[in-house]
């Protein structure tokens, strides 16, 4: 594989991985009644903040192990 499309797939991963994380974060915490665009700093609106937060960091980390065990076994030791 070329380094652009190594690094175009990087991208794109990382970024759908993002995404879906934070996208099913706001979900989880729609479906628990935080709203994130709760008018002001409540409790629940910084809990569903929270949830985003964690659910991007979580899809960005599922991302990552993808793209990993993806890589040939030759190839797993390189950075």
């Amino acid at each position: 594989m070329s380094e652009s499309n190594r690094l175009l797939v990087e991208g794109v991963s990382d970024a759908v991985g993002f995404v879906g994380g934070a996208l099913a974060g706001f979900w989880i915490g729609r479906l628990l009644g935080l709203d994130v665009f709760a008018a002001g700093y409540g409790v629940a609106s910084i809990a569903g903040i929270l949830l985003v937060g964690l659910g991007g960091g979580l899809g960005l980390h599922a991302a990552r192990r993808w793209r990993a065990a993806r890589k040939p076994p030759s190839d797993k030791g390189s950075p």
